[in-house]
């Protein structure tokens, strides 16, 4: 016996799959290989109302309208990064209206000062969240259906199919389905026989990965959706020695998301900056880059937690009960002593803030005398002074820039005003700018604003007697950014699943075997073996082939008629 190896006549479309014409020679073993629905065309003019919005339904959850909500998503993200957003810098957007008297009225219409919470956005949102679930609930009953059913029965004509091999042999056909059921579910197959012949399927993961990556979407965007609604956000900056409790009132600045209750949804604990230790690079191109930077708190849960340390470094937060405390920033704060023009001390030793300007920790910010104060006729008044410090100064005609962020030549520059602060107009207005509407100038003996720079134990005489300022020292001081994100765990869980099941759904292939093993007219025995995969693959033609190599063997014999050169070549792929 001669055996025998050919292909599917004629061309193959390049999908893998049969020509239409030949539909009805598969029959259901060209179907359902996928649970993706069918596409169908509406007969418009005999559509009514129930046959709009069923066509509607199909159109909102078929695959390429849920990838262009998702483009959509990604596209209308982009505004919430590049333009300022009331919910994270509302001083900021306030900024941006008044220099743009175009384009802020333009962009409030629109929406684009809070994107994440605008109609528009929202409507995206939740269309893609339908969509998800309106493709995913029917394919699932459909991909479980399948998982419980058997792979179809063989076609008629198996020489139909892309990848294709025959021979004869003098083993009974019982033999051979035999054999090729037992190496198919050695193969991992899931096989059964039908009739004259067995079927296999093989790759349901692959629809698994596919549905799983649809899933895992659905809970990365309620994720999201909750974090966003549930999450907080404030920031602390807290002086050597100072503490903070975790109440709305002790925070500089505090964002939340629209269902966040501060009543009862803060996370209750308290905890102390007792010291801030930072190293910095001496020389070399990276002088001045932080080597230590890390934050010595003690800390306590709830109201009446025992108390415990913790070092707080740069992404190195502490973890309390779903919150996280974040070491952001560092600075200084000189200590002051002022004096009225009677001798009365108003400020005494007090350290105030002042913000960093660049990398050496140049510093400016304002200092307020705002209670106590009398000036040289016994008139109250308030005090003011522009303030500007060097960590590091580099002496007598250097730029008024710290060359180093370590204590290592302070010194402190400042400009005295008088008058009224503003403070107590009921305005919210910024502790680190003075408000000079109803301040007057210091001036020196030149006419000019007075100004002094000062080293730690100087101090400055205002003048016609008005007072003194001393400087005393300086106090380190850290920002604290306390944040909860709910649902992160759960974001993450759905990034790393999607990742999964895309690489499932692209990498496993999905296909169908089918051996047919019947007695020719002159007795002797004919195998047929045919493989259909999803899509255009190499992997089908190869299985199939290594797969008719091992089931060949023991279906032949030395005593088989015709038998020598016998030998196995898979039908060739799809062409391209």
């Amino acid at each position: 016996m001669s055996g025998t190896s050919k292909t599917a006549p004629g061309k193959t479309p390049a999908n893998g799959a049969p020509a239409p014409g030949e539909d009805q020679d598969l029959g259901a073993a060209g179907s359902q290989l996928t649970t993706a629905p069918k596409e169908e065309t509406p007969n418009l003019p005999s559509l009514g109302v129930i046959g709009w919005a069923r066509w509607f339904w199909r159109q909102l959850t078929s695959m390429r309208v849920a990838l262009l909500l998702l483009l959509l998503l990604s596209l209308g993200a982009i505004p919430g990064s590049l333009i300022p957003q009331e919910g994270v810098d509302a001083m900021k957007v306030e900024e941006f209206r008044g220099k743009h008297d175009v384009l802020g009225p333009l962009y409030d219409k629109l929406g684009l000062f809070h994107v994440y919470s605008s109609v528009w956005f929202s409507a995206i949102y939740i269309l893609l969240f339908v969509s998800l679930i309106g493709c995913i609930v029917p394919r699932t009953w459909q991909f479980v259906g399948q998982l419980r059913g058997r792979p179809p029965g063989a076609p008629r004509r198996l020489s139909r199919l892309p990848a294709y091999t025959t021979w004869r042999t003098g083993a009974e056909p019982e033999e051979v389905r035999e054999a090729a059921l037992k190496l198919l579910r050695k193969r991992r197959f899931r096989a059964h026989a039908v009739g004259d012949a067995v079927a296999a399927e093989k790759g349901y993961l692959r629809e698994a990965g596919n549905l799983a990556f649809h899933v895992a979407l659905i809970v990365m965007l309620i994720a999201f959706a909750w974090g966003q609604l549930f999450k907080y956000e404030g920031n602390k900056l807290i002086l050597e020695g100072d503490g903070f409790s975790n109440t709305l009132t002790q925070y500089d600045d505090f964002k939340s998301g629209n269902l966040f209750d501060p009543d009862h949804d803060l996370t209750p604990f308290s905890f102390s900056l007792k010291d801030f230790h930072g190293t910095y690079e001496a020389t070399g191109p990276n002088r001045g880059t932080p080597r230590v930077y890390e934050a010595q708190v003690t800390y306590s849960e709830g109201a009446y937690g025992d108390e415990k340390s913790k070092v707080i470094e740069v992404n190195k937060p502490l973890e309390i009960d779903g919150s996280k405390v974040y070491l952001t920033a560092h600075g200084y704060a000189p200590i002051l002593t002022v004096k009225d023009a009677q001798g009365n001390v108003v400020m005494d030793k007090e350290a105030t803030a002042l913000l960093p300007l660049d990398s050496n920790v140049t510093s400016s910010g304002a200092v307020m005398v705002r209670d106590g104060y009398r000036n040289a006729k016994g008139e109250k008044e308030q005090l003011g002074f522009n303030a500007f410090f060097l960590p590091t100064y580099g002496g007598e005609g250097s730029t008024m820039l710290s060359t180093f962020p370590a204590l290592l030549n302070p010194m402190l520059a400042l400009s005295a005003y008088h008058g009224d602060l503003g403070v107590d107009a009921g305005f919210a207005k910024s502790i680190y700018q003075l408000d000079k509407t109803n301040l007057e100038e210091f001036k020196d003996s030149d006419g000019e604003l007075f100004k002094k720079q000062l080293k730690i134990g100087e101090t400055m005489t205002l003048p016609n007697g008005a007072g003194t300022v001393t400087f005393d020292g300086v106090q380190e001081w850290a920002n604290f950014q306390v944040t909860r994100q709910p649902a992160s765990g759960w974001a993450l869980a759905g990034s790393v699943a999607a990742i999964l099941g895309l690489a499932g759904s692209l990498f496993i292939q999905r296909r169908r075997v089918w051996v047919r093993a019947v007695k020719g007219d002159d007795g002797v025995t004919v195998v047929e073996m045919a493989g259909l995969g999803r899509s255009e693959s190499a992997k089908v033609p190869e299985e199939l082939g290594d797969l008719a190599a091992v089931l060949y063997e023991p279906t032949n014999d030395d005593d088989t008629p015709d038998s020598p050169d016998t030998h196995v070549v898979p039908a060739e792929g799809p062409e391209k």
